[in-house]
């Protein structure tokens, strides 16, 4: 198994029930492909440098999660059908930093 940090930009007129349905959704799919998940971290609504598909802003979340290979390619394909979603990016590391959180509140 390995580790992976998975972060998820969601579109900024979503609301928070389909937030909340989609981590619903990702931690179910993360479970059928037998994965882990560690830590959800939601970094909240931040600006974009440019626009992304018409978006000026977007919905950040942040998972850390212990899955192999192949099932992390399943539910990127997966993850990327979901219309919610703007972009996507996964990190594969050997050891995960579960003390530093980025985009802490009280900063």
């Amino acid at each position: 198994m390995s580790f992976y940090e998975h972060t998820i930009v969601a579109r900024q007129d979503a609301s928070s029930k389909q937030l909340a349905d989609f981590e619903d959704k990702y931690s179910n799919i993360l479970k059928d492909h037998s994965g882990k998940l560690i830590k959800l971290e939601k970094w909240g609504l931040i600006n974009f440098a440019r626009k992304i598909k018409k978006f000026n802003k977007g919905h950040f979340l942040h998972y850390k999660v212990e899955s192999e290979s192949n099932s992390m390619d399943e539910i990127k394909k997966k993850i990327k059908l979901d219309k919610i979603v703007i972009k996507d990016l996964v990190i594969k590391y050997k050891k995960l930093d579960l003390k530093t959180e980025y985009f802490k509140k009280d900063r």
